[in-house]
């Protein structure tokens, strides 16, 4: 459910504006003056912000101002003010509407869902999930190259990193040394598999509990390494 925040002195019309909110189903919270509202603002997490322009404390110019320096969250200015040099000092600090009062809470809602959905756009359309492979206590974040056991990270040189993904995500598949120097050394083995079987012991000290007994990596004697699932 998107959390919405309201900063707004005037109670009547926070009231107003929250009631249409949540029966057009979002969850709602209400700051009253702008200190409170900045502080939400900044330690919370909001889907969206509705941020009165006059206010006790610190006004909605600076509230924009310093939210727009750490998140990226929506904000939609109200104001009695119908200035345009109010609107244009609004827009320029970072709000991405201008609401002059008095408005109807229906367009309010409208412009909420308007801006709700072009910022989930934006954020689908330009940043892609980690993906993540996750096997009994051991996490592989492939795309940020990561690695925990049991939630402690271990640092993993380029190869060895390598090495482990490519085995973990072609579990229970049996590779033999040459293959393994093939597809991560991008080159024939010419007696160099020795590397292959160094890689390996480095890994297991990282990720296993117990080396001599593998829970991961499995010796398959004569022919290779597997990946236990």
């Amino acid at each position: 459910m998107n959390r919405i925040l309201i900063v707004e002195d005037e109670e009547a019309i926070a009231d107003l504006e929250k009631d249409y909110l949540e029966l057009s189903g979002f969850k709602v919270e209400v700051a009253n003056d702008g200190e409170a509202g900045l502080l939400k603002a900044l330690t919370e997490d909001y889907n969206l912000v509705i941020l009165d322009l006059m206010l006790p404390g610190v006004d909605g110019f600076e509230i924009c101002r310093k939210v727009r320096d750490e998140k990226n969250t929506p904000i939609i200015m109200v104001s009695a003010k119908k200035d345009d040099i109010d609107k244009i000092r609004g827009l320029g600090l970072g709000a991405d509407d201008y609401i002059t009062k008095p408005f109807s809470p229906s367009e309010l809602v409208a412009r909420v869902k308007a801006h709700l959905a072009r910022y989930e756009r934006l954020i689908g359309s330009t940043v892609e999930e980690n993906k993540v492979i996750e096997i009994r206590g051991l996490k592989i974040d492939t795309t940020a190259r990561r690695v925990w056991v049991n939630d402690e990270e271990k640092t993993f040189t380029t190869k060895e990193f390598d090495l482990l993904t490519f085995l973990a995500s072609h579990p229970n598949h049996v590779y033999t040394k040459d293959e393994l120097f093939s597809e991560i050394w991008d080159m024939e083995s010419i007696g160099d598999i020795a590397t292959v079987t160094v890689h390996i012991k480095k890994i297991r000290e990282k990720v296993e509990f117990d080396t001599s007994k593998p829970q991961y990596i499995e010796t398959i004697w004569g022919v290779g390494y597997r990946f236990k699932m």
